[in-house]
């Protein structure tokens, strides 16, 4: 007798039979092998800020050593290495990668793309640059370099210098050098192919502009350093005569080819503020820019005679009068697009309903402290004032007023302005206003008996000077000021790092801004834009808004 097989039945519910699922990363690993231009971008946020401290703490020891005359706090060696290592921590390794984070983190936002061109390039710039300043610091362990923060040709030959630290500032310099090469490529692949559809240049918003005008600068320069370095790591390693004038070199070679890769930083640097400022001020004035054409006129402008200014640097080198001439031409020359800009922001800000929250504090305050610094690089450029003033601190004064102004107010104006964006929380209103005005007070506290003592010709990079005339109270003034800006950097740096678990929930967009990254959640997910909208004109968020209210 056969027997009638049951049916099969069926399950009430689906199954999925898998086998081997692989287990999920630490979250640590998949952060460091992440090619998302957000999670890039944190990362360099972070670092900067990291290396911020750094840069504060040897301002700090270096004015304790200066506050009085013929001091002995500090030995002439360790004030020295923190000479050297203080230079390129502040430009290169806080600066430059603070701006480079929040241009890597907002301008594919910005532009309407679900991500950059290259990413796993972009992430290996980051990489690039951290080791680099891992290298630097790690000579911290044997003997740093004691050569200056551009350590100049015979000072770096091994005759003088005969440790390791600059082999160690050679190489750090030169990765981050690197780093921000492939950064450049990238960000302006990305610029070049993912922009949204409508999206043309002349839409793009300024921050954006001030990005791709900054990451040509970069991809220029960047190897013009990365050839000095490799010179002279060859010079000291190897018996080469790149800058030997014995056999043939030259030791101005190499203050040319640094000079031109570190005037272009400080072009970057300006850079950065100027996008920043330029989306700041619409947003809580209530008004578009006065011209956005202008505006990205100007950056192309002071990108191409920021950096052909670089001899202006140079000149107590035997420089031809005709170069001396150009460069004095050149940096004449960036009065037209500068003050174009200041025009613009005038503009922007007359008339319109002012809503003074942090971001639009810091903005004002890095207008007015680049301008302070940008009015004293004028006067020193010309030629006989800069013969009188070269390699004294007047000069000094000038760049600390700049670098100041756009890396520190302006890189915190735009830090206030996209945690937001980064966190989804904001910063403590009252904690920044307490930061801007100890920075305020603490720029010019330092800055102007720098200039006076300039003056009375005391020389920059000495570890001691002597009581003559009035350079002992210039002297304490300028250290009070570097303590009081410590001050204002440190308040900022607790106002972030505590708002990222406990600030205010901000939502998508809290300032009311008018470009696409405020179109996203805060923060965005990993494809950045569930529906990315077409652009038909500069403001594409506030074209939406008028919109959405007309229906």
């Amino acid at each position: 007798m056969s027997t009638i097989p049951s049916p099969t039945v069926a399950p009430s519910r689906p199954e999925v039979v898998t086998d081997g699922i692989p287990e999920a990363s630490p979250r640590w690993f998949a952060r460091a092998a992440s090619g998302d231009h957000k999670v890039v971008g944190q990362l360099y946020v972070g670092a900067a800020l990291s290396f911020l401290v750094f840069a504060i703490t040897e301002l700090v020891l270096m004015r304790v050593q200066l506050i009085v005359p013929e001091s002995t706090i500090i030995s002439p060696e360790i004030f020295d290495q923190l000479l050297s290592t203080f230079g390129p921590t502040a430009v290169l390794l806080f600066g430059i990668p603070l701006a480079l984070g929040l241009i890597s983190y907002v301008v594919p936002l910005q532009i309407g793309a679900r991500g950059t061109a290259l990413p796993h390039l972009g992430a290996l710039g980051f990489w690039l640059y951290l080791l680099g300043g891992v290298t630097l610091y790690a000579s911290f362990l044997y003997e740093p370099s004691a050569a200056g923060a551009n350590p100049l040709p015979p000072l770096s030959d091994v005759v003088f210098s005969p440790t390791n630290g600059v082999d160690a500032w050679v190489m750090g310099v030169g990765m981050v050098a690197l780093g921000f090469t492939l950064f450049a490529i990238n960000m302006l692949a990305t610029l070049h192919t993912l922009r949204a559809p409508g999206m043309a240049w002349r839409r793009l918003p300024l921050f954006s502009w001030s990005a791709a005008v900054s990451s040509w600068v970069l991809l220029i320069l960047g190897p013009v350093m990365l050839a000095a370095c490799a010179m002279l790591f060859i010079d000291r390693n190897f018996s080469g005569v790149f800058f030997d004038p014995g056999e043939g070199g030259s030791p101005i070679l190499w203050q040319h080819l640094s000079s031109v890769f570190f005037t272009g930083a400080y072009t970057v640097l300006l850079l950065f503020a100027f996008g920043t400022i330029s989306e700041i001020l619409p947003t809580f004035s209530g008004k578009p820019s006065f011209s956005h054409r202008a505006i990205a006129g100007s950056m192309i402008a002071v990108g191409v005679l920021g950096p052909l200014a670089w001899m202006q640097n140079m000149y107590s080198a035997p420089l031809p009068i005709g170069w001396a001439i150009f460069a004095m031409a050149a940096a004449v020359a960036l009065l037209i697009p500068v003050g174009l800009l200041m025009f613009n922001w005038l503009a922007t800000l007359w008339g319109g309903a002012l809503r003074l929250r942090a971001p639009l504090l810091f903005a004002l305050g890095s207008i007015s402290t680049v301008g302070f610094g940008l009015a004293g690089e004028l006067g020193y450029s010309v030629i006989p004032v800069g013969w009188l003033l070269d390699n004294t601190t007047a000069a000094q004064a000038d760049t600390y007023y700049v670098i100041v102004g756009a890396g520190i107010f302006g890189g915190f104006a735009a830090l206030y302005y996209w945690f937001p964006k980064l966190t989804g929380r904001r910063m403590s209103e009252g904690l920044a206003s307490t930061s801007f005005w100890a920075l305020l007070v603490g720029v010019h506290l330092m800055a102007i008996p720098m200039a006076l003592a300039g003056l009375d010709g005391q020389p920059i990079d000495i570890y001691k000077y002597y009581d003559t005339g009035s350079l002992d109270t210039y002297n304490l003034i300028a250290s009070i000021g570097g303590f009081v800006l410590a001050i204002g950097v440190l308040t900022t740096l607790v106002n972030a790092a505590r708002s990222v678990r406990h600030g205010v929930e901000a939502g998508a967009d809290p300032w009311g801004g008018s470009t696409l990254e405020w179109f996203a959640l805060s923060p965005p997910p990993p494809h950045n834009f569930d529906l990315v909208p077409d652009v038909r004109g500069a403001e594409p968020l506030r074209d939406i808004r008028d919109s959405v209210r007309s229906r």
